[in-house]
């Protein structure tokens, strides 16, 4: 989650009917190109660039808001994006008709996090006005927050819901998981790991944020023929469609949930997928629970603009205990 460095935050709300948006007050001087960190092909950390003419983004909708992008954040799918993760399913959800007369995505902007201010509203746009502050999530089909603006469409499970939480990390993140309120914590380093977590009372809810084996054996550590639910976010859907195409890769993607979810229904435990999707009405809820106290967010390391790259690498490394964040507005 970004860390609200401004004074009261609200989440943007998702939605969409096309009609003309007003004028933009973003600039003045009707700025065409702004500073950016884009990518003109796939590849490691050296794909990376920076550019003072990006173009500046426009209002094409009526329900959405640019905002003057005042901190960023890397995330997972940033470094997979970089590499041309999910490229065919994004590219067909940026040009679905495809209308555009060149078949590319570059330059691509990366980041998906955003805390900043409205400059300027579409016109069905009631919840959000120029010099609000806000923060957001950007729908990774769309060109991402590590610019000078971003547009947005104006459109989790925590502790507060009462839930005895057991969280599995190294040992040297224990204390860390333990202050955020986890009521036990498995160091998978520290023996087998479906071993420990068998001496403990069944799930109702396990995410998996690992993948791999752990889903061959994590189903069995759910109460059965209660509702109890395993969700991994690590699915096979993006690759598929980029191995072998948007027809194929769907269907290939959809034999498999099917199956897995019914072979495991039958054995009284919910199966499921979850990907990342934008939405306000979540972001005003965390809002409220950080302001309670109730989710504490958590800085690895905050870095300049000019160090986009080195973030990028930080984030590589694994690790980190916390969020990456970009500070935008600075431009040190």
């Amino acid at each position: 989650m970004l860390p609200r460095g401004l004074p009261r935050w609200r989440a943007l709300r998702w939605a969409g009917v096309r009609l003309p948006a007003r004028g933009l007050r973003a600039s003045p001087q009707a700025r065409t190109a702004m500073p950016s960190w884009v990518i003109d092909r796939y590849g490691s950390n050296e794909v990376l660039r920076f550019t003072r003419e990006m173009g500046f983004p426009i209002i094409h909708f009526p329900n959405e808001v640019i905002i003057r992008v005042h901190a960023a954040s890397l995330n997972p799918i940033d470094l997979s994006m970089r590499r041309g993760y999910g490229a065919t399913a994004l590219n067909m959800k940026r040009d679905p008709l495809k209308l555009k007369t060149e078949e590319t995505e570059f330059p691509l902007t990366l980041g998906r996090d955003v805390s900043g201010v409205v400059m300027e509203c579409g016109l069905s746009v009631s919840y959000f006005k120029p010099g609000d502050e806000v923060w957001a999530a950007i729908p990774p089909w769309k060109q991402g927050t590590l610019s000078e603006f971003v547009v947005a469409s104006g459109n989790e499970l925590v502790k507060a819901w009462g839930a005895h939480v057991t969280a599995v990390c190294s040992h040297d993140a224990s204390t860390l998981v333990k202050r955020l309120g986890a009521d036990d914590v498995i160091d998978y380093k520290s023996g087998n790991l479906e071993e420990q977590l068998k001496t403990l009372p069944l799930f109702d809810f396990i995410l998996d944020n690992v993948g791999g084996s752990t889903e061959k054996w994590a189903l069995d550590l759910l109460k059965k023929w209660s509702g109890a639910t395993y969700v991994t976010l690590v699915t096979p859907f993006l690759i598929n469609m980029d191995k072998l195409g948007v027809a194929d890769g769907m269907l290939q993607t959809g034999v498999t949930v099917g199956s897995k979810t019914l072979k495991h229904l039958l054995k009284g435990v919910h199966y499921r997928w979850a990907f990342f999707m934008p939405s306000g009405p979540s972001l005003d809820q965390i809002a409220e629970l950080v302001d309670s106290g109730k989710i504490q967010p958590v800085i690895d390391e905050v870095f300049s603009f000019s160090e986009v790259p080195k973030a990028f690498l930080k984030l590589e490394g694994g690790h980190a205990r916390g969020k990456t964040v970009i500070n935008v507005i600075s431009r040190q």
